[in-house]
C-alpha cells in the first residue's frame, strides 16, 4: 500500500479564480430557476456516476471551451483507465489501473491544486477485457465520510470503502465475475445505502462454459454489511448503474436496466421487485436509466449496431412502453434530459433532441467525427460530452436548433464522463485528470 503523496506526476497548478456567471437572458433564467428548485439535496456534489442521481445535471454556467492554457490544473496519474471522477468538497477520486498487471489504484486528488493527496494500490490478476475496456472503468460513489470503489477478475470481484484520508474501512470479495468484455458498472449511493448492479453473463455467452449468477445488491455504506441480493437472470452482462425514481404519492423505486429484465423496478429497502418490463430490450443494456417527461428512458444495442431507445411509463406499478426511438440511439453513451427535452448522444457523433412525452424529434445533426464512449452532462446552458479521441465537445441545450459551441482538445484520448462540481468541470482521459474552470472576471 503507497502513502499519501506518493505519486506526483507532471501536473500545473493556479489559485482559484472568482466564478462570475455572465449574463444570460430573462427567459432562460426563469427555466433554470425552476430546474434548480427541483433539484434534490443530494445534487450538492458530484458523488457517483454522473453525479446526482446519475441525471448529470449541474446549474453551473461553464464557458463552450477553453484554451489549454486557460486549464486550471492537468494531473497524470498512474496506470489508465476510463472511470470517471467523482467529487466531494476539496476532494477528487478516480480508479485508475495498470494495464499490464491489472494493479488497481484508488486516488484522491486535491481540488484547488490538483496534487495527489494519497493513492492505494491493489494487486490483481490480468484477464481479458473488451479492446474498448480497462481494468479501470468503473466509477467511485463517495459520500461525506468515505469513498466506494468496485472492480473484478475472474475469481474475485471487490468492493471497497476508503474514508477521505485514504484509510481502509471495509473490504468485500462478492466472489466470482463472469464477462467475455470485463467489469464495467458502478456503485452508487442512496439513503445510507451502497447499491451495485452485479450482472454477469450467462453460460451460452461463454461459450459452454458455467455463466455467472446476477444479483442487484445492497450494503450499509458504514459498515458493508450485505442488507439484501435479489437474483436477476444472467444472460448478457448489464453495465447500468441504477437510479431513483420518486413517483407522485408512492415510495421510491431503484431502477435497474438489463437484456432479460429489461427495465425493472426494486424497493431500495427490501430488494423486493416493484414491477418490469421484461420485453423492452433484445440487445446489451450498457447505459444507464434516465428520468424524464414521466417516463423512465433506456437504451440497448450492440456493437453492430441496431440500436435504440424504450421509452417506459411507469403507470404506477403497471407499466408499459410508451415508444421506441431508433434513428441514430445511443448504445454506450447515456442520455441527458434538461425538462422536457431529451438528448441523445449517439456513439457516432450524432445528436438528437427529442420531446421526452412523445418522442417527436426537435431535431439532429453531426457535432463531431470521432465516435463517443462517455456520456454527456449538462451545465446550465450548455452540454458536454467526451470524444474518444480527447475533444471536450459541447452544445447549447436548446430545443429549436443544433448549436455546436465549441471543442476543447485535452490532449488525449478518453471514454469517461466529465463531473461538475464547486464551479468547475472536472475531465478524465486515459492517464491524466483536467480541472476545468471559468476565468477570472
Amino acid at each position: 500500500m503507497n502513502s499519501p503523496g506518493d505519486f506526483r506526476g507532471n501536473q500545473t497548478a493556479r489559485r482559484p479564480a472568482v466564478v462570475c456567471p455572465p449574463k444570460v437572458g430573462t427567459c432562460f433564467v426563469v427555466i433554470l430557476t425552476i430546474a434548480w428548485a427541483t433539484t434534490p439535496a443530494w445534487a450538492q456534489e458530484w458523488t457517483r456516476f454522473r453525479g446526482p442521481n446519475g441525471s448529470g445535471q449541474s446549474d453551473t454556467v461553464l464557458p463552450a471551451a477553453w484554451e489549454p492554457s486557460a486549464f486550471r490544473w492537468k494531473t497524470r496519474i498512474p496506470g489508465e483507465g476510463h472511470s470517471s471522477p467523482v467529487v466531494w468538497d476539496d476532494r477528487l477520486f478516480v480508479l485508475s489501473a495498470d494495464p499490464q498487471t491489472a494493479t488497481r489504484y484508488a486516488i484522491c486528488l486535491d481540488t484547488e491544486s490538483g496534487h495527489i493527496l494519497w493513492m492505494r494500490s491493489y494487486a490483481s490478476v490480468p484477464h481479458k477485457l473488451h479492446v474498448r475496456s480497462s481494468y479501470a472503468s468503473s466509477t467511485p460513489a463517495v459520500d461525506a465520510e468515505r469513498v466506494y470503489f468496485a472492480w473484478s477478475e475472474p475469481n474475485e470481484t471487490t468492493l471497497l470503502a476508503l474514508d477521505h484520508q485514504g484509510h481502509q474501512v471495509w473490504r468485500l470479495n462478492l466472489g466470482k465475475w463472469v464477462s467475455q468484455h470485463g467489469f464495467g458498472t458502478s456503485p452508487m449511493l442512496y439513503n445510507g445505502v451502497i447499491y451495485l448492479n452485479n450482472s454477469q453473463d450467462g453460460p451460452d455467452r461463454q461459450q459452454g462454459a458455467a455463466g455467472g449468477d446476477s444479483y442487484v445488491m445492497a450494503f450499509d455504506a458504514r459498515t458493508g454489511r450485505e442488507l439484501w441480493r435479489t437474483p436477476r437472470k444472467s444472460d448478457t452482462v448489464s453495465y447500468s448503474v441504477p437510479c431513483i425514481y420518486e413517483p407522485e404519492g408512492g415510495k421510491p423505486e431503484l431502477i435497474c436496466l438489463s437484456t432479460p429484465e429489461g427495465v425493472y423496478s426494486l424497493d431500495p429497502e427490501t430488494g423486493r421487485e416493484n414491477w418490469s418490463v421484461p420485453t423492452a430490450f433484445t440487445m446489451r443494456t450498457v447505459s444507464s436509466p434516465v428520468i424524464a417527461g414521466g417516463l423512465i428512458f433506456g437504451t440497448t444495442g450492440s456493437g453492430g449496431g441496431g440500436n435504440y431507445v424504450v421509452a417506459v411509463r411507469p403507470d404506477r406499478g403497471s407499466p408499459t412502453i410508451a415508444y421506441e426511438f431508433r434513428k441514430q440511439a445511443p448504445y454506450v453513451p447515456t442520455p441527458v434530459a434538461f425538462g422536457d427535452a431529451l438528448f441523445l448522444w449517439s456513439d457516432g457523433g450524432v445528436v438528437t433532441c427529442i420531446d421526452a412525452r412523445t418522442g417527436q424529434v426537435h431535431y439532429a445533426g453531426r457535432v463531431h467525427e470521432a465516435g463517443f464512449s462517455g456520456s454527456p452532462v449538462r451545465a446550465a446552458d450548455k452540454i458536454y460530452c467526451i470524444a474518444d479521441d480527447g475533444t471536450l465537445v459541447s452544445i447549447a441545450a436548446d430545443t429549436k436548433e443544433l448549436r455546436l459551441l465549441g471543442k476543447t482538445p485535452l490532449g488525449e484520448m478518453s471514454r469517461a464522463t466529465p463531473a461538475v462540481a464547486g464551479g468547475r468541470m472536472y475531465a478524465r482521459t486515459l492517464s491524466h485528470v483536467i480541472c476545468l474552470a471559468p476565468p477570472a472576471s
